[in-house]
Order: structure tokens, then sequence, then C-alpha cells
């Protein structure tokens, strides 16, 4: 291996062929150990045992477990003579992507070895998860110090680590939502991670069967009142920003620090005041009401579009002041078009609270099932005489509604930092 290669740390580098050589050694260390029944088994009798009830007609979920301790050596085996052979980013690279597999698939292996192992017949008793050797923590926390040692290979800011690690953990929650979705057996709890058999069923049914739970409606309703509570909440928090940012008045900051005092406490301790006064203007139980809720403390949100607003250079609202334009001309045809990264992020935020919101939605709509949000109409499938039933499509609603918002942070996340940080280039 070279002494000097350029843009990588040697001797983090050094050290991943060793730790590759450890994992691969650990795979004859034992994974399974119950002392009480002297029985001891090794990562590669393991991985053979699965293949054999495999053959003699072992479930997928076998398989799955199988194939898993087989990439898990054979990526080892890989990336380590990769790094001797050849060592370089493309190297190292390599290695960051089959630790964090290797990682990741521990973890998955430790949520789901005991269904595996009790349904494979490969012990005779039931399996705990304490039962698990040697073998397999010495695989675990080496795969975690190999993803370490790669990043610090490719001289990534350590943060780096704490991130990728984070992000292995939250998306667990995710994926196993997502599961539940596609699960075909019914039931609000199995001890299972993998679905017995996979089904397109609770989606079919959520979408098209309206006689118990109207999700199309629910969701039209959620869209009616986000799109309508963000366009409001948009020109409001603009509006004010623009004001509080070129417009010197008298009482000001008094103003400022008054909104910044009110800020800080939660929306929701107001919730009962806010009921009354809609119940007595005649407006609970309907969506108007949830409009008015959402984007009548908007204003108190400017912050952010004020402090972007203050980077744009007051020249140019001199220049057109002089050539006769209204301060309104120059909010619309200056400052607006040249503020599209701070447009995008008010409306991202004006649009999400309202589309994830459940407080407001059910201490306001009460019992009229048909104006309901998805939040609420989500939350009645998980009572008492629903839940067994509709778990399922209520893991199928949760995905739906969640692609919507995934897909605006996907495609608009350059706005949204740009709205964060906030400048006028030239």
């Amino acid at each position: 291996m070279k002494n000097q290669i350029i843009g990588l740390n040697i001797k983090s580098l050094r050290k991943i062929p060793i730790l590759g050589l450890l994992l691969m050694i650990s795979f004859f260390f034992p994974y399974i150990e119950i002392k009480s029944e002297g029985i001891r088994i090794a990562g590669y009798r393991l991985f053979l045992e699965t293949m054999n009830r495999l053959n003699d007609g072992g479930n997928y979920i076998v398989f799955i477990y199988a194939v898993i301790l087989g990439i898990f050596i054979l990526s080892v085996i890989l990336s380590s003579i990769f790094v001797i052979v050849k060592p370089g980013k493309k190297s190292v690279i390599l290695s960051i992507c089959t630790y964090i597999f290797n990682f990741t698939g521990a973890i998955l292996i430790l949520f789901t070895i005991t269904k595996t192992i009790n349904g494979s017949g490969l012990l005779s008793i039931k399996f705990l998860i304490s039962y698990l050797s040697s073998g397999y923590w010495i695989f675990l926390f080496g795969s975690l110090i190999g993803l370490i040692l790669s990043l610090r290979a490719a001289k990534m800011n350590p943060g780096y680590i704490i991130l990728v690690i984070m992000g292995i953990i939250w998306v667990f929650p995710i994926a196993w939502i997502i599961m539940i979705s596609f699960r075909l057996e019914s039931g609000s709890y199995t001890s299972y991670f993998w679905p017995k058999e996979f089904t397109f069923k609770n989606y079919l049914v959520l979408l098209t069967d309206s006689s118990k739970f109207p999700y199309l409606k629910w969701f039209g309703n959620t869209l009616f009142v986000s799109v309508f509570s963000c366009a409001l909440t948009t020109f409001i928090v603009l509006s004010t920003a623009f004001t509080l940012s070129r417009i010197r008045f008298s009482g000001r900051k008094l103003f400022m620090n008054i909104v910044l005092i009110l800020g800080m406490f939660p929306g929701f301790m107001s919730m009962i005041a806010v009921y009354y006064i809609l119940k007595g203007m005649n407006l609970t139980q309907s969506l108007i009401a949830l409009i008015l809720v959402y984007s009548s403390g908007a204003a108190m949100g400017y912050y952010i579009a004020k402090g972007f607003f203050d980077t744009i250079p007051k020249a140019l609202d001199e220049a057109a002041c002089i050539d006769g334009a209204t301060k309104w001309q120059v909010f619309t045809r200056i400052t607006i078009p040249i503020s599209k990264p701070i447009i995008i992020y008010t409306v991202l935020t004006s649009f999400m609270s309202p589309w994830a919101d459940f407080i407001f939605a059910r201490v306001i709509m009460g019992d009229d099932y048909e104006h309901y949000t998805v939040a609420l109409g989500l939350f009645t499938m998980l009572s008492r005489e629903n839940i067994d039933t509709w778990y399922t499509r209520f893991a199928a609603g949760a995905v739906l509604i969640s692609i919507p918002i995934a897909i605006l942070f996907i495609t608009l996340q350059k706005y949204y930092v740009e709205g964060l940080s906030g400048s006028v280039k030239g």
C-alpha cells in the first residue's frame, strides 16, 4: 500500500483490511450460544443451516437471513482486497458502502432473528436475544468501527459518522411502517419485521372502500385546507416581513419584541379560547375554521423572511421609488421576483403545518366525520373496535399522506436551504 495518497488518511486506510480480517474470523465464532443446553452455533454453520432449511422447504424469511449473512462476509472480503490491491478513493467509497450495509443488516438481524430462528426450526427451544454470542457482537460493533475508519480514511468530517448512524436508526421506523402497509396478515402487533405475505390489498381497500372510512374525502379536505392556509400564510408572512424590514415606523421595535415573546408560547395554549371564539361565530366543524386558525397567527413567523429581505440591497428600493414606484409596487415587482428561495421556504413550512396537524383539527371538528382531515381519519382507525382490521390500512394511509411532503422537499430542497441562508448575488 502506498505511503501517501492524496485526499486520504493512510493510517485509517491501513486499518480497514485488518478489521476486515477480524470480521471474517468472527464468522467462525459462536453467533448463538445457549449454555444451559450446551448449544454453540458459529456464524458459518448458521449460514449453512439456514441454506439447508431453505432446501428443505424453509420460508423466504430464512432465505433473506441466509442471503444477508452471505453478503456480509462476501462484501467484507471484496472491500478488504480492493483496499489492499488498489487503494484509492473508489476503494474507500466501496468500503463505506460495505460497512453501512453490514451495520444496517446487523441491526436488522437483531430485530428479526428471534422470529426467524423460532420459525425456521433451527433450534428445538424458544430463541431469545440474550442467546446471541460473541461472533454476532464482534460483527455488529466491528461494522460500526469499519464505517468510522472508512469515513476517516476519506477525511470526512467526524460529524458524518454520527449522521450516518442516526440516519440508519431513523430509517427503521419508516421501513417498518412501509412493511406493515404491504402486510397481508391483519392485527396491530406482530413479533416479526418482514411480512409473511405481501399484498397491495391494503392500499386498494383504503382508496376504494369509503363505506366506513372515506380516505379520499379526507385527503381532499386536507389538501383544500393546506392549499388555502398556505396561500394566506405565505402572503401574510412575506408582507409582514417586508414591512418590518423596509419601513421604519413608530412602535416597530416594540411590536417585534411583543411578537417575539408571544411566539415563545405554544399555539395549543390558546386552543380552548380559539374554540369558543369560533363557536360564537358559528364556524366550528368547518374547513373554513381550520383555514382561519392555521393562517391567523402567521404574522408571528416573519423572522426568517425578514432576515432574507434584509440581505436585499436597499438601493433597489430607492431606485424604484425615484422612478415613481409605490411600496406595493416595490414589494410585488422587485422584491418578490428576486425572493424565490424564501417564498418556497415559506410555502413549504406553511403547507406542512396544516397537512400534518392533529390537535387543532381534533378540537374544532369534533365528531363531524365528513369534514375530517387525514390525521383525524387515521386516528379513528386505531380505535379499539377497528385497530385489528384496519391497522395495516392505517399504515398504508400514513405512507400515502407522507408522499406529497416527501416529493415537495426533495424537489425544492435547494431553495429551502437558500431561503434559510438568504442573499442576493450581483
